[in-house]
């Protein structure tokens, strides 16, 4: 008899996952014990109320914020577990992350921009990635512009092939969207999608927007720093 294959191991594991800041009034729990798997390839919308806690789940699984308790496995790496030096090279090689603000260097070109992270992680090809992946999102004709000579909704495409020119594993976006109009957000996302698919890359998407969210494989509810409810998106 055919014995089935085990299934495969999620990407991401955290398991009571836990977040302690200090305060003058004592210390404040962010994150209160979250069990969340995240598939290879899937997507998953996170959505609740301000200070529930999304989007320091987010930097606790990129590895820029530091855990106070429970376990992340990512692509096989406990990240619980590595030291600073390790978790830099972890998170350059597997994770992509997307914010509200674009974070690009003023006075470095759209090219550069996404050349930068592929050029510190020794990428001899670079350049050519990085023209590639501004050509992907349409910005084949901005290559040399600074952010500044960029309108909002360019920056942002500018940020997405920074984030998805190392076709990394996972990619996390904080409210990608929230500097955008209504119009430019609704044709950031459909770009964001279609290279999350294309390339198979597992998304994290933080949104206040419901629309947003039931675009992802399922939704997770969070509130008071744990997850609420996890459940399908609407097909």
């Amino acid at each position: 008899m055919d014995i089935a294959p085990p299934p495969p191991s999620p990407l991401v594991r955290a398991r009571n996952l836990r977040l302690t800041v200090p305060a003058a009034s004592g210390p404040v729990n962010i994150l209160n014990g979250v069990d969340l798997d995240l598939a290879r390839g899937e997507s998953v919308g996170v959505v609740g109320p301000s200070g529930s806690g999304k989007t320091s789940l987010l930097m606790v699984l990129a590895g820029l914020e530091r855990a106070t308790g429970g376990t992340i496995e990512l692509a096989g790496h406990d990240l619980t577990a590595l030291g600073e030096d390790a978790l830099a090279r972890v998170r350059r090689d597997t994770v992509g992350i997307v914010f509200q603000s674009f974070h690009l260097i003023p006075t470095m070109t759209a090219l550069e921009n996404v050349a930068l992270p592929l050029e510190l992680a020794g990428r001899a090809d670079a350049a050519d990635r990085a023209e590639a992946s501004l050509r992907a999102v349409g910005l084949g004709h901005r290559l040399t512009h600074l952010p500044g000579q960029l309108s909002g909704g360019e920056q942002q495409r500018v940020a997405l092939a920074r984030a998805f020119s190392p076709e990394p594993a996972l990619l996390l976006a904080d409210e990608p969207t929230g500097n955008l109009d209504v119009a430019t957000g609704r044709a950031v996302m459909d770009l964001l999608f279609d290279m999350q698919a294309r390339l198979s890359t597992t998304l994290l998407l933080i949104t206040h927007d419901p629309a947003l969210a039931a675009r992802c494989n399922r939704q997770v509810h969070m509130r008071d720093g744990l997850i609420e409810t996890a459940v399908p998106a609407p097909s």
